[in-house]
């Protein structure tokens, strides 16, 4: 175990200051107060403390006394169970599953295009720019269907579509306002939240001054 690991009594986590993984498991840390040493790394600079913890040499990374955590899911449903309240996950199977299913759709659907989006490769992000604006207006009518992600309540499905649908400005998407009206809708009540906010690094906040 790293000596970062061995001298914190408190929750830590590695995270990058501008990466849709580490922005929402900050997010779930803020919405549940958690006390957390945040160690904000460079990217091209990695910690050696971190090699030692991380196999993968990643972030976002959890270290808890003795258990860590590598994974951004692993690591938003570790904190949901072990800090129950506000609860982010549904208590019963089923909806339990659904919201799983709908992490996991998020996940592969746009984070997979999210990440072609920083690859540098212009005709890759292009197609991938048209592929997730398109995603995002068709999934309007859902956003509709309540005030958070099919859900009355805001849960681990939104901290996960929120970093992506900050990000829309990087990613030079733009949003119609006649078709993606619902969209807007939830962005404006998941930005304005207090927690929100506060688990935005300063270059998050910089997309959006």
């Amino acid at each position: 175990m790293s000596s970062v690991a061995n001298r914190r009594s408190v929750m830590t986590l590695f995270t990058l200051p501008d990466c849709i993984d580490c922005h929402r498991v900050r997010i779930v840390l803020a919405e549940k107060d958690i006390a957390v040493d945040i160690i904000e790394i460079d990217p091209n600079d990695m910690p050696q403390d971190l090699a030692e913890l991380n196999p993968y040499n990643t972030a976002p990374t959890l270290i808890d006394r003795d258990l860590v955590l590598y994974d951004a899911r692993v690591i938003m449903e570790y904190l949901d169970e072990r800090f129950p309240h506000p609860p982010l996950m549904p208590v019963d199977p089923v909806n339990r599953a659904h919201s799983r299913l709908a992490l996991f759709r998020v996940e592969r659907d746009w984070y997979s295009l999210a990440m072609e989006l920083v690859s540098g490769d212009e005709e890759r992000m292009n197609k991938a720019r048209d592929l997730l604006r398109d995603s995002v207006i068709s999934a309007a009518e859902v956003f509709e269907i309540k005030p958070y992600f099919l859900s009355n309540d805001f849960s681990l499905v939104d901290c996960t579509i929120a970093p992506i649908l900050w990000r829309l400005p990087r990613y030079r998407i733009d949003l119609p306002a006649s078709s993606a009206k619902p969209v807007m809708d939830y962005m404006d009540r998941v930005f304005s939240r207090e927690m929100f906010q506060n688990a935005l690094t300063d270059a998050e906040q910089a997309i959006r001054p």
